[in-house]
């Protein structure tokens, strides 16, 4: 008979949630919106690739910032990362149909209905016309006097997506949309306040945004309705008639439906593109060699250079600083326990400006981007996975020919 004491089985180690700083989640949401170039990089020194933070309105929030970790959040199952919920924030304004807003099997079926128009020939076709607006928008630029290229870019790139998601620019309700646009575009951290609360709403500047917001759904509302009435849908290609001419029954989408892809092409789909070419522009004026070099390729046809300035630019200024994807269970990444229900936060800023991935980062060099270019994981302007921009394609194209245009 055996005197000894049975084995004891050790205790399962629970992995520790993430560090990050103990500020009140105000403090950090005001922080975060207005001074991330500066707070990023010091977290990183003060708490390495994984922070945890406490932002409104997702409130635990952890930010990545090493590759590998990032590429398991984008390969990782879409039923466990959630880019809809990620996105919540956007809600107010997009709609809770939106293709950023949704995920799994909605999401895919938006996609499916919105990807044609962003690739192969329909991609190809929007060539000419891109062409045309670019021309006729950079012969009306003053000369001998300074001017906001930022305007006329964000002007521009306007009117190319309302050419694509409506086929037309002209009429007065088009007319008023784009001024309506315009202005919602400008969005601030005070705003993002007011979205998410309805007793601010009644107040001021969120009372004036809210109005703007619902003159924007009676244009569209009214556009749907009178383009479903149209003869000639089968023969047009822009997005709505597309969109209008779904086969499937099951398919087809509500106004509603209708309404929040629209807002979400018409929103993302010319400020990030604008703000890519401004930004173009002002490191190409600043780099007499490159401009030269830019401007040779414009007048040689190199679009391969005229893109690499592009993504470069994106690369130095990423438009999006990073994206999200709310669990719906826990995971553990770089050794640390992220609970259902947090938001993780794959940081583009960090790690397009990570001196490992990108020599002398600070720098502007498009040559970057020529031949093999940077690794794998180490440029997602557009985002990753399953969830990467269906427009990404269209807006370095558009971006290509716009600076062509220019130089």
């Amino acid at each position: 008979m055996s005197t000894g004491t049975a084995p004891v089985a050790a205790p399962r180690r629970i992995a520790p949630l993430p560090p990050g700083p103990r500020l009140p989640g105000a403090v950090q949401t005001v922080l975060f919106g207005n001074f991330r170039h500066v707070l990023l990089p010091l977290l990183r020194r003060l708490y390495g690739d994984v922070i945890r933070l406490n932002l409104y309105p997702e409130r635990s929030v952890v930010q990545l910032a090493d590759v590998e970790h990032i590429k398991t959040v984008f390969s990782g199952p879409a039923t466990t990362f959630h880019a809809g919920e990620g996105n919540v924030i956007l809600k107010p304004i997009m709609g809770a149909h939106s293709v950023l807003l949704t995920d799994e099997d909605v999401h895919l079926r938006a996609r499916k209905l919105l990807m044609p128009a962003f690739h192969g020939a329909a991609l190809r076709g929007y060539r000419e016309m891109i062409t045309g607006l670019a021309e006729r928008e950079v012969d009306r630029w003053p000369t001998g006097r300074v001017f906001r290229l930022h305007d006329r870019m964000q002007a521009l790139t306007l009117e190319i997506i309302l050419r694509v998601v409506f086929g037309v620019a002209e009429g007065p309700r088009l007319d008023e949309l784009r001024r309506l646009l315009t202005d919602l575009v400008d969005i601030g951290v005070l705003d993002l306040f007011g979205w998410h609360n309805e007793k601010l709403q009644r107040f001021g500047p969120w009372r004036r945004s809210m109005l703007k917001q619902r003159r924007v759904d009676e244009l569209l509302f009214a556009e749907i309705a009178e383009r479903r009435t149209a003869t000639d849908l089968p023969e047009r290609t822009d997005v709505l008639s597309r969109l209008l001419t779904v086969p499937a029954e099951d398919d087809r989408l509500s106004d509603a439906e209708l309404r929040d892809q629209l807002v979400t092409l018409l929103l993302a789909g010319h400020e990030t593109t604008a703000t890519t070419l401004a930004w173009s522009c002002h490191e190409l004026a600043r780099d007499p060699v490159r401009l030269a070099r830019a401007s040779q390729a414009a007048d040689s046809g190199d679009e391969k250079y005229l893109e690499a300035v592009a993504k470069e630019a994106m690369r130095l200024h990423p438009v999006i600083s990073e994206v999200a994807r709310r669990l719906t269970r826990d995971v553990e990444i770089g050794g640390y326990r992220i609970p259902a229900g947090f938001t993780v936060m794959p940081s583009i800023a960090l790690v397009h400006g990570d001196p490992a991935h990108h020599p002398d980062p600070k720098a502007f060099r498009p040559e970057r981007f020529l031949g093999s270019g940077p690794a794998t994981g180490t440029w997602f302007p557009f985002g990753g996975g399953g969830r990467r921009c269906l427009g990404a394609g269209f807006s370095l194209l558009e971006a290509t020919i716009v600076l062509q245009t220019i130089l």
